[in-house]
C-alpha cells in the first residue's frame, strides 16, 4: 500500500474549499477505502489549527480538530522519533523550509512516501522527496 504525507497547504486548502480541496477530496475517500495510508505530522496539525486560529476563530479550529480526528489519517507523534526531529532540524538548518514544512518533509523522506501539498518552498527538496503538486 503506497504511503503520502499530506501538508498542511493540503488540509488548509481542503478546508477552505480552494481549488485543490477536490483533489485533497478524492486522497482522502481513496486513504478510506484502503487504496493508500495518510499521514500527518502533529507538527503540521498544530500549523492547521493556529493557522485557522489566527485567521478565523478559536471556535472554527475546534471544529477542523474534530474532523480531522475523523479523516482516515493517521497522526505521526515526534516525541520520541529522534530520527524525524533530526531530519526535520537539518531541513530547517539548510534554510531552505520552514520549521513545520521540515517536518513534513522529513516525514515523507524516512517514510519513504508522497508528499501531497501545493507549497511552493518545498521545491528547494524536490530532489530529495517525491512530491504531488497540487493546484
Amino acid at each position: 500500500m503506497a504511503t503520502k504525507v499530506l501538508d498542511s497547504w493540503a488540509l488548509l486548502a481542503f478546508f477552505e474549499d480552494e481549488p485543490a480541496a477536490v483533489e485533497v477530496e478524492k486522497l482522502l475517500a481513496k486513504a478510506d477505502h484502503g487504496t493508500h495510508k495518510l499521514l500527518l505530522c502533529v507538527v503540521n496539525w498544530g500549523e492547521v489549527y493556529y493557522n485557522t486560529i489566527r485567521k478565523v476563530s478559536l471556535e472554527v479550529a475546534e471544529q477542523k480538530a474534530k474532523d480531522m480526528a475523523t479523516m482516515p489519517i493517521e497522526i505521526i507523534p515526534v516525541e520520541s522519533d529522534l530520527h524525524l526531529v533530526r531530519q526535520a532540524a537539518r531541513y530547517k538548518a539548510s534554510g531552505k523550509l520552514a520549521y513545520a514544512d521540515a517536518f513534513a518533509a522529513a516525514l515523507a523522506k524516512l517514510r519513504n512516501a508522497e508528499l501531497i501539498t501545493g507549497d511552493p518552498d518545498f521545491k528547494a527538496v524536490e530532489g530529495e522527496i517525491k512530491i504531488n503538486w497540487l493546484k
